[in-house]
């Protein structure tokens, strides 16, 4: 068997221990003569894998005891749904910063319910930088303000969070939750699809502090109040059991490796390997502000479209896959989550050294 190197931005890699572990159980899962795609959501034998998933992701992000952490389904971009409806409740008022096509979703999705403000938007220079932001840039009246953490697409990250004040901040933290420790207690909420660095597309983690839970829009549909959920544990319905599993050994492969400080160490060292060859070549370059860059998604150019198709084709058969910039920004694009070792990227800056030298000046 031959692993490529898969770069996607998601659904993307799974640890290879975590998988193998996967395979193990998928036949029977411990002694219950089944596996954990056939298990009823309502056995006792569930119960604990659901139940120790939270108790381990509680453990990896020191979330406080007034925090829900739910597992649901429907992706983030349910959540653009969400949270207007059970959080834009006070005023009807909230404020949006635009640092992408994620971001800009969430905030034409908020202008449904209520008053949803631009406050801020880095659209003038396609993404490629985090708008500064000032507390007096914020209603002070506004129920909430939402960010987009990391930018899967144009691979931007908040590397300072902006100051909201009382108003309580909620983030999508999708293509970077685990990259690195967070301080859960600077939010009113997180939210993130799991596919990027938790487990299979399936599973939405959604981590909100419990005062803010109970005063939905009357409108709100059952399935999309969070009281619904934080009520019965994330059992309301029959929840994405088998991605919940997996999430669950993503969160015990993290705490095994040395937790989230490892994680960032492990990150910041693949990140800065694929960095500093883009600042020094002579072919590809970034398309960040150095100051803004993701240390998860790593969009780069060549200037030349043909030479860019030549390459996520060479790239490709070479067992670099998924390099292919998204469809909004074209050029080429590295995910370089927890599951990727530091080798793939070692590997491919190798290979991007050879197209350079084989193909400059031709």
């Amino acid at each position: 068997m031959s692993r490529v190197y898969n770069f996607s931005a998601g659904p993307s890699m799974l640890p290879e221990e975590v998988l193998k572990k996967a395979a193990d159980d998928m036949l029977e899962y411990g002694s219950t003569g089944q596996s954990v795609m056939e298990m009823s959501h309502r056995s006792k034998e569930y119960q604990a894998i659901i139940d120790e998933a939270e108790a381990d992701l509680r453990d990896i992000m020191n979330i406080p005891d007034d925090y829900y952490v739910l597992f649901l389904q429907g992706g983030g971009s349910t959540q653009f749904s969400m949270i207007p409806l059970n959080l834009m409740n006070k005023n009807n008022k909230a404020d949006y910063i635009v640092t992408g096509q994620w971001a800009g979703n969430a905030y034409k999705e908020a202008l449904k319910y209520g008053n949803a403000r631009k406050v801020a938007s880095s659209e003038d220079k396609t993404f490629s930088y985090i708008p500064k932001t000032t507390r007096e840039d914020f209603d002070k009246d506004a129920d909430y303000v939402h960010i987009c953490m990391n930018n899967t697409i144009y691979g931007t990250k908040y590397h300072e969070l902006p100051d909201t004040g009382e108003v309580p901040l909620i983030a999508d933290i999708s293509s970077c939750i685990l990259s690195e420790p967070l301080d859960v207690s600077k939010f009113g909420m997180l939210y993130a699809g799991a596919q990027k660095n938790v487990a299979p597309a399936g599973v939405t983690i959604v981590i909100i502090r419990k005062d803010l839970v109970g005063n939905a829009m009357d409108i709100t549909p059952n399935m999309l109040n969070y009281k619904t959920h934080s009520d019965n544990g994330s059992m309301f319905n029959t929840p994405p059991c088998y991605c919940i599993y997996v999430a669950g050994l993503v969160f015990k492969w993290i705490k095994e490796i040395g937790g989230l400080e490892e994680i960032k160490r492990r990150n910041d060292k693949k990140a800065k390997l694929l960095y500093d060859f883009l600042d020094n070549s002579k072919m590809f370059k970034g398309t960040v502000v150095p100051e803004d860059r993701s240390i998860m998604n790593v969009p780069f150019v060549t200037g030349d479209k043909e030479l860019d198709a030549k390459f996520i084709k060479e790239s490709s058969e070479a067992g670099f896959i998924n390099l292919k910039g998204h469809r909004a920004v074209g050029g080429m694009r590295a995910s370089i989550y927890n599951a990727m070792p530091y080798e793939g990227v070692e590997k491919l800056v190798a290979f991007m050294k050879k197209f350079e030298e084989e193909n400059l000046n031709v």
